[in-house]
């Protein structure tokens, strides 16, 4: 078995990892989408890790399901899907546990021996992958691959944590910033149609000669009746209205 990667060898040089990591923040006041961040995410891995073939990102997607969010080819793509579908794997292990899991040889693995059987037909011999946590929110992996035995030592963990670390701290932004576009749309939304309601009950008021309460019951009764929403009643009513001014 080829000797693990001498550290002083092979951890990347302090202005390297700055420079990678000043990139990454970077983003994280841009509008990229968290796809956009996580390609590159998987890029900047290999860029650190030298002899590393591939690289993905674990997330959980939309349903909770275990996904491959990012990776930099279809060998990674499918590593990390023999994983999901066996439900074991030094990756998962990662998550699970919120570690850094390193296999030096993963056809001669004991610790997921499904796994290791399965992966005599892809061409990976070494893998390393480290959890993705920010604060105390486990967010998924990130894990590197290589078709060389042994390619990963003490040091590339050590690059691959701190690389992890960050990653998990712009994954996170990303998301948040996500969500709060989406909550704001959904605010808007929400005022779109409190603003047409009141519109919508300002003409019945007019119309019936009725009281506020008694136009907005009879704008809910119609609903009801025409089995729509509140609001697309009120918006209908309201388009009426437009038009027969004009």
């Amino acid at each position: 078995m080829r000797q693990a990667p001498d550290v002083a060898d092979q951890l990347p040089l302090a202005e390297e990892l700055a420079a990678v990591f000043a990139r990454m923040s970077g983003l994280v006041f841009s509008e990229e989408t968290t796809g956009t961040a996580l390609r590159l995410v998987t890029s900047l891995a290999t860029e650190v890790l030298p002899a590393t073939t591939g690289a993905g990102v674990t997330l959980l997607d939309g349903q909770g399901k275990r996904v491959t969010a990012a990776s930099t080819d279809a060998v990674v793509e499918h590593v990390d899907d023999l994983q999901y579908e066996l439900g074991e794997g030094p990756c998962l292990t990662a998550w699970e546990q919120r570690i850094t899991v390193r296999v030096a040889d993963a056809l001669r693995e004991e610790r997921w021996p499904r796994w290791s059987a399965a992966m005599r037909r892809t061409g990976v011999r070494s893998s390393l992958s480290a959890a993705l946590v920010a604060g105390d929110v486990g967010l998924g992996a990130i894990k590197v691959y290589s078709s060389e035995v042994d390619n990963y030592g003490p040091g590339s963990e050590h690059v691959l944590q701190m690389f992890a670390a960050q990653a998990a701290g712009l994954v996170a932004n990303v998301q948040a910033a996500e969500k709060a576009r989406h909550l704001s749309d959904d605010l808007k939304s929400a005022v779109r149609s409190r603003d047409l309601v009141s519109l919508a009950k300002g003409i019945i008021m007019e119309r019936e000669h009725v009281s506020e309460d008694d136009a907005f019951a009879i704008l809910v009764g119609r609903a009801r009746t025409e089995r729509q929403g509140l609001h697309v009643v009120a918006d209908n009513l309201v388009r009426t209205a437009t038009r027969r001014r004009r």
